[in-house]
This record gives C-alpha cells, sequence and structure tokens, in this order.
C-alpha cells in the first residue's frame, strides 16, 4: 500500500521525521509530497527541502521513502499518485479540528480517499517550522528541534 504524507516541510523539524519514519514502517511506500505554492513565501527554495529530506532517508535507511512535489489540490496528486490515503501528524486537539474538515473535503473530491492521523510523539509535540523559524532568525538553538543538515541550512540562512 502506498500512502502520501504532504506537507511544506520548510523547514523539515524531528516531527515530520518521525512520522516518516513510522509510516516507513507501516507501509510499502511513502511518499513524501513537497506543496509547491508560489503564493506562500517559502525560506527554502524546493530543491532545499527536497535536499534535507534526501539526507534524512539516506541517513536513517528510509527504504520505503520517495520524495515527490505538487501543486494544486492534494487529491488530484493522490490520484495521479493513485493513492487512497493521506497521513497527516497531530500535535494538538486545534491540528484535529482543522485537518478534519480538509479530510472531508479531500474525501467528498475523491470517492475512497481516507486520511489518517498519526499523534505526534510527546517529545516533538510543540516544534512547529514556523517556530523554528522564529527561533532561528534571533539566532536561538536549533538543535533540539531539528536534524544537524537542516540546521546548518538553517544557520546559513540566518547568518549564524
Amino acid at each position: 500500500m502506498k500512502v502520501i504524507y504532504p506537507g511544506s516541510f520548510d523547514p523539515l523539524t524531528y516531527g515530520h521525521i518521525d512520522i516518516i519514519k513510522r509510516l516507513n514502517d507501516m507501509f510499502d511506500e511513502v511518499v513524501v509530497a513537497i506543496l509547491k505554492n508560489e503564493e506562500k513565501k517559502s525560506l527554502f527554495t524546493l530543491e532545499e527541502r527536497e535536499e534535507m529530506i534526501r539526507e534524512v532517508i539516506k541517513e536513517n535507511d528510509l527504504d520505503h521513502v520517495k520524495i515527490k512535489s505538487f501543486d494544486g489540490l492534494l487529491v488530484n496528486f493522490a490520484k495521479e499518485e493513485n493513492s487512497k490515503i493521506i497521513a497527516r501528524g497531530l500535535r494538538l486537539v486545534a491540528d484535529y479540528e482543522y485537518e478534519k474538515n480538509i479530510a472531508r473535503i479531500n474525501a467528498s473530491l475523491y470517492d475512497g480517499l481516507e486520511t489518517i492521523f498519526l499523534l505526534a510523539n510527546s517529545n516533538y509535540s510543540f516544534i512547529s517550522s514556523s517556530g523554528v523559524k522564529e527561533v532561528a532568525s534571533f539566532k536561538g538553538d536549533i538543535s533540539p528541534f531539528v536534524s544537524k543538515n537542516v540546521e546548518l541550512k538553517l544557520k546559513e540562512k540566518y547568518k549564524y
């Protein structure tokens, strides 16, 4: 079975990595689907985000994981990938309320599409990409939140 794990991954955090590892153990194929959203100002280019994820896949021997990018509706990407399973990580109750509504919309657009939710590991449940970027922008210690390769890239971006 194939699962799609979509996101912007700007940047990739330990929370994302935890979800990817768990999906790798559960599914035959995991597609980490990076959203290309020209309207959203990303810190990292698509290529940089792909490279950060590729390094994590290699370091952790995640042999079921592939990286792809998409724009537009996730359901159209899922159809192209011939996958009826979307995975989302949940950190907070507010995440569930938001993700539940998106899952219902997606299911109404693609018959048989299921969204599964994985609870964030409690060690990572407070980590968000936007929070990591904010700490990095003030030259704070981001090592508890991101892998070494991502930490180095963030330090390059924020020049410290």
